[in-house]
C-alpha cells in the first residue's frame, strides 16, 4: 500500500487590507442570491449592510440570518437552513467569527445533501453532493475556520460538541481582511489569538503532521508569537492585526490537514457543558497539556521553544522544550486568560461532569493524535489540574510525569 498525504484548502483565498470589497465579485461568480450568516455585532458595526451593498453592486440579492449568538448549535443550523431554502438562495456568505463560519459550513452541506447535522458525525453520513458555494469572511484572527474542512456544532439535546470533518465542509472562498478584526474587544483578541496558537502548535505536534503542514504551522507560530501581545495591547496596530490574520489562516490550513490533538479533544466538552468559548477553553488547557506531552515530543516542542526565543539556536533540546511551555504560560498570563475556577464554573458541578467530559474527549478521536495519548483517568487528572491552574507558577513540573 502506498502511503500518501492529502492537503486541502479553499479554492480561492483573497487576503489583504480591503479584501472585503471582493465579496461581490466572488459571490456573483457562484450565484445570484446569497444567505449572509452573521450575528448582531456585525449588524451593529454596519458590516452586514456593507456586505449587502457590495453584493447589490454585482446584482446579487441577499437574505440575512443574524441568529448566531454563541458557540454554534444545531438549532442555529436548522434556523439558517430554513431561511436559505425558503428564500431561494443559492450561495452562502459567513461574516463573523468561527461560530458564524461553522454554522454556514453546516448549512452549505445540508442544503445540498440533506439530513440532520449530527448524521455527519464520525462520517456516519458522507456528503456525496457538492456543497452550496460558501464564501467565508472571518472577523477575528483566531479560529482559522475559513480555511478548514471542519465544523464544530453543539448538539443541544445531548450537550455534545460535535467535531465534523469532511472535504465538503471546506469553504469555496476565504476572504481575509485584517481590518475587520480591528473591532474585536481585547478579550476576544486574546481568546482567538491563543486559539490560533493552539491550532499551530497542535498541528506541529500531531502524529498526522507532514512536511506541508509543518511549514504552515511554524510560519503561523512565527507570526503569532511576536504580534499577539501587540494586537492585544494596541488594538489599532494594523500591522499586528494583519500578521495575526495571516497567522490564523496558516494555522487553520495546518490543523485542517494535520488534525488537532488533546487540547481540542478536552476543550470541546468544556464548551458544551459549561458554555466556555472555544478559544478560551483551549487557552485554559494548552500549558497543562504541553507539560503532559513534553517528554513525548521534545524535539518538536524544542523547535517551538526556539521560535519563542527569537530563533535562538543555542538552546538545548530539553531547555528549549521547557522554554516553550513556560512562554505559553506567560503569554496566557499576560493576555489575562482565566482558569476554569475564575471563569465561574462550580467545582462540584465540574467534578460531577469529569467522567462524561473525559469520555467525550476520547470519543472525539483528537487525543489519539497527541504525542502522548492519555487514558480516561489521565484526562480527568488534567481537567482537575486546569480547574484552578495558575499560569504564573511552575507548579506543574513533575505532577503528571
Amino acid at each position: 500500500m502506498i502511503n500518501y498525504e492529502v492537503f486541502r484548502t479553499p479554492q480561492v483565498i483573497v487576503y489583504a487590507k480591503g479584501a472585503f470589497e471582493r465579496v461581490g465579485v466572488e459571490t456573483a461568480l457562484r450565484g445570484k442570491k446569497a444567505l449572509i450568516v452573521s450575528d448582531s455585532i456585525m449588524q451593529s458595526l454596519g458590516n452586514i449592510d456593507k456586505c449587502v451593498e457590495i453584493l447589490s453592486q454585482e446584482n446579487v440579492q441577499s437574505e440575512v440570518y443574524t441568529g448566531v449568538v454563541s458557540e454554534p448549535t444545531d438549532r442555529y443550523v436548522a434556523e439558517a437552513l430554513a431561511l436559505f431554502t425558503g428564500s431561494g438562495c443559492d450561495t452562502i456568505i459567513s461574516l463573523g467569527g468561527g461560530s458564524c463560519i461553522d454554522t454556514a459550513k453546516a448549512v452549505a452541506v445540508l442544503a445540498s445533501n440533506g439530513g440532520y447535522i449530527s448524521d455527519y458525525m464520525g462520517a456516519k453520513k458522507l456528503a456525496a453532493t457538492s456543497p452550496i458555494p460558501h464564501i467565508a469572511i472571518p472577523t477575528t484572527a483566531g479560529t482559522g475556520s475559513e480555511a478548514t474542512d471542519v465544523t464544530i456544532i453543539t448538539n443541544v439535546a445531548d450537550d455534545v460538541k460535535m467535531m465534523i470533518k469532511q472535504p465538503a465542509f471546506m469553504p469555496a472562498v476565504a476572504i481575509v481582511d485584517p481590518v475587520l478584526s480591528m473591532s474585536s474587544p481585547k478579550k476576544v483578541t486574546a481568546a482567538t489569538g491563543v486559539d490560533a496558537l493552539s491550532h499551530a502548535v497542535e498541528a506541529y505536534l500531531s502524529k498526522k503532521a507532514h512536511p506541508m503542514t509543518d511549514v504552515l504551522a511554524l510560519a503561523a507560530i512565527r507570526l503569532i508569537v511576536p504580534n499577539l501581545r501587540q494586537a492585544f495591547d494596541n488594538p489599532e496596530d494594523v500591522a499586528a492585526r494583519e500578521a495575526m490574520s495571516t497567522g490564523s489562516m496558516y494555522a487553520g490550513m495546518a490543523f485542517s490537514n494535520a488534525s488537532v490533538c488533546l487540547v481540542h479533544g478536552m476543550s470541546r466538552p468544556i464548551g458544551a457543558l459549561f458554555h466556555v468559548p472555544h478559544g478560551i477553553s483551549n487557552a485554559m488547557l494548552l500549558p497543562a497539556v504541553l507539560e503532559f506531552s513534553k517528554e513525548s515530543c521534545l524535539e518538536r516542542l524544542a523547535d517551538i521553544g526556539r521560535l519563542f526565543a527569537g530563533n535562538e539556536e543555542t538552546l538545548l533540546m530539553q531547555e528549549a522544550a521547557e522554554f516553550a511551555v513556560e512562554q505559553v504560560k506567560k503569554l496566557c498570563l499576560d493576555l489575562e486568560i482565566p482558569n476554569l475556577e475564575s471563569w465561574g464554573i462550580d467545582q462540584t458541578e465540574f467534578e460531577k461532569a469529569l467522567p462524561k467530559m473525559a469520555a467525550d474527549a476520547l470519543i472525539s478521536g483528537s487525543p489519539n493524535n497527541n504525542p502522548r495519548v492519555p487514558d480516561q483517568q489521565e484526562i480527568e487528572a488534567l481537567y482537575r489540574l486546569c480547574y484552578n491552574y495558575q499560569f504564573a507558577s511552575d507548579e506543574m513540573s513533575g505532577k503528571l510525569s
